[in-house]
């Protein structure tokens, strides 16, 4: 039985983040292999990597072409995360992905949140992104996809057309903010010790191994 005091982690990332979704796998392969898993609580919380993205869908070698310096760079770009995706297990589609804003894709996050869903409905929003080339800033495919994960897909509808939780979310998109969070995967633990980037799995089991010491050998 583990001895380890309650550890929180809050994973602050987007859903249009191709290394936060790689970090997600690599940070769920330490997860399981650590001892303490299960005094583990998990939190995932919002960036925006552009929060200014008009909400019409653009293709993501158009989008990176424009940000990275034209399509040749972006085609590299989207070859190199593929790759690195395939060893997680992710067959990444990029060549059909979408780029919209996220910000109601990250109200729908906490809405699954209240009713005990944020973690499926973090992971199948990124699934429809990164592998099913789906529109993740549309109502109507939100809903669908918050269906998919258990939720009820009319009071999620009345939920995104409202704006319920729109003042929650700018204060948490600016708390990350204020954490110096500029980059994401970052990885907070117990709100004290950040690491950034998408960690192999092996690091990221040393810094769950590490933190657990460190609070255990705090004084209670």
């Amino acid at each position: 039985m583990s001895t380890l005091k309650p550890l929180q982690i809050d994973i602050v990332s987007d859903v249009v983040c191709p290394w936060c979704y790689i970090g997600k796998r690599r940070f769920e392969e330490a997860l399981s292999r650590f001892e303490g898993r299960d005094d583990v609580t998990v939190v995932f919380k919002p960036f925006q990597l552009d929060p200014n993205a008009p909400n019409v869908p653009t293709p993501v070698l158009d989008a990176y072409a424009r940000k990275f310096g034209g399509p040749e760079e972006a085609a590299r770009i989207m070859e190199r995360v593929t790759s690195a995706a395939a060893p997680e297990g992710l067959d990444f589609h990029l060549e059909i992905a979408q780029r919209a804003n996220t910000f109601d894709a990250h109200r729908l996050i906490a809405f699954a949140d209240r009713h005990g869903r944020q973690a499926a409905m973090k992971e199948r929003l990124l699934q429809a992104y990164f592998i099913e080339g789906r529109h993740v800033g549309d109502h109507e495919q939100l809903a669908e996809l918050a269906a998919d994960v258990g939720l009820d897909r009319d009071d999620v509808a009345a939920f995104l057309a409202s704006d319920d939780g729109v003042a929650e979310l700018r204060a948490d998109l600016l708390e990350s903010l204020e954490r110096g969070v500029s980059a994401v995967p970052t990885f907070v633990f117990e709100g004290r010790w950040a690491v950034p980037g998408a960690q192999d799995a092996d690091t990221m089991l040393r810094v769950l191994e590490t933190v657990a010491e460190k609070l255990s050998a705090a004084p209670s």
